[in-house]
């Protein structure tokens, strides 16, 4: 019968220890679920606080890009603004320089034109009263001896003269002619009408009936400057002459 109850005994204290451990089973379980959703509640909570702080930064970067993207604008207008007003200026120079050289072009020419003119009409003066020569006084200065008295230019020009058929004693109206108008220079150049050579043709190439060589010989300048003045005003002084009364021959 003690055997039995022992039996008894030990079947129920192994039943109680059963459900006691089945019991602590259960409570551990529910120990460890929840500190895993615990566990999981809190990585959420971090990932959502990351997730915040790195959306601020991106705001913050993206704002900073704007604004520099904004100032690099505001730098660009300005530069471009100072490239188009020096632009402006220089373009604006460029045309007054323009006008301004148009401006004495058409001076030179209209100065040329007169001066044509005037001579123009000279010729037709000279034209119709069928004379030009000796219409100013003799000259009455010194008479040179001869041509060996000058060098240079001047001395072709006073042996040119006397083959052409003056006199040595217009030699003096003659030399003071060119000495006005050129110096005797044979590149000599007027800036204003273009005239050319010692005895200032207008235009230069009128020289070029007396020799190709027009522009650098002396000698083709004072034979065509000759024919000139003996076919116009007859004699040197009387070219001279005139010169001294209107200002060009």
């Amino acid at each position: 019968m003690n055997r039995l109850w022992s039996r008894v005994g030990v079947r129920v204290a192994s039943v109680s220890l059963l459900v006691a451990g089945a019991a602590t089973g259960i409570y551990l379980g529910q120990d460890r679920e929840v500190q895993q959703r615990s566990a999981e509640a809190s990585v959420v909570a971090q990932v959502a606080v990351d997730n915040s702080q790195l959306l601020k930064q991106r705001q913050s970067e993206h704002a900073a890009a704007r604004a520099f993207q904004r100032e690099a604008t505001v730098d660009a207008a300005a530069e471009a603004a100072t490239t188009a007003k020096a632009a402006a200026t220089k373009a604006h120079q460029a045309e007054q320089k323009v006008i301004a050289q148009k401006k004495a072009a058409a001076e030179a020419a209209a100065k040329k034109a007169q001066e044509e003119k005037a001579k123009e009409k000279e010729e037709e003066a000279d034209s119709e009263s069928g004379s030009s020569s000796d219409s100013s006084p003799a000259y009455t200065g010194d008479i040179p001896a001869s041509c060996s008295e000058y060098s240079g230019n001047r001395a072709i020009g006073c042996s040119m003269m006397l083959d052409a058929g003056f006199k040595i004693s217009q030699f003096p109206c003659l030399e003071k002619l060119w000495d006005k108008e050129s110096g005797w220079n044979k590149k000599a150049t007027n800036p204003s009408s273009g005239a050319y050579g010692i005895p200032q043709a207008l235009p230069g190439s009128k020289m070029k009936s007396a020799g190709s060589d027009w522009k650098t010989n002396p000698a083709t300048q004072i034979e065509w400057g000759l024919g000139y003045i003996e076919g116009r005003y007859n004699t040197p002084c009387s070219a001279w002459g005139h010169s001294q009364d209107v200002g060009w021959y």
